[in-house]
């Protein structure tokens, strides 16, 4: 696969570093002369100086014969125009995004550039997925497929609870695919029994978080 990276700071060259030793062709493009030539000393060729949201910079990179352009730099403007650059002038089907910002995230989605990534995300879920008091966690979002993958963990008390997974009153676009129990995880059968304290993954419609929530967990009040 050949990828066209923008951007060199620490996210760009590690990409760069770890997709050039799985045998995949990357360039890099810096627009830091200085940072270009620290990267130079490693990656060599595999590196360019130039600022990626030139088309012509774009070009000397081998955008055209690209099969993924990812966008890394610090600038979500940046990474934004890159995209669609890729995306609407040289046909490349497949682009990722940095987004530096999490407010900008839907920015990024309404013009058509996804999947997008999110430092700030990121963590977050992983907050949520260390603290069970976040209740449900988004584990992953199929933008294209219009789905996602969450988890949440089952309290006493929860409709769900006790319940075959069969008998369970799951949403329309909705499935149980996994059950995490005692630190390992199974996929249920029907007449799988939900226990409280289970962590219960769910792949289903957007917005039908609030009804997965009210199954397993316990309504306050």
């Amino acid at each position: 696969m050949y990828v066209v990276i923008a951007g060199g700071g620490k996210v760009g060259w590690n990409l760069a570093r770890e997709l050039i030793e799985k045998g995949h062709e990357v360039t890099l493009i810096e627009q830091v002369r200085d940072r270009y030539l620290t990267i130079e000393e490693e990656l060599e060729h595999a590196v360019q100086y130039g600022d990626s949201t030139e088309m012509w910079v774009l070009e000397r990179a081998g955008v055209q014969r690209a099969e993924l352009v990812v966008a890394v730099t610090g600038d979500d403007e940046d990474n934004l125009l890159i995209c669609q650059v890729a995306r609407e002038k040289y046909d490349v089907q497949r682009t990722i995004a940095r987004v530096n910002n999490p407010r900008n995230r839907e920015l990024f989605e309404l013009l058509g550039v996804a999947p997008v990534v999110s430092a700030t995300d990121l963590i977050l879920r992983l907050i949520e997925h260390e603290v069970p008091s976040f209740g449900l966690v988004h584990l992953l979002d199929l933008h294209a497929e219009r789905l996602e993958i969450v988890e949440v963990e089952v309290t006493p008390g929860a409709p769900a609870a006790g319940s075959r997974v069969a008998d369970v009153a799951m949403p329309d676009g909705s499935l149980i695919i996994s059950v995490l129990r005692n630190g390992a995880g199974f996929v249920p059968k029907a007449d799988t029994v939900i226990e409280a304290g289970d962590e219960v993954l769910v792949v289903l419609d957007p917005g039908l978080e609030a009804g997965i929530t009210k199954l397993f967990t316990t309504v306050a009040g």
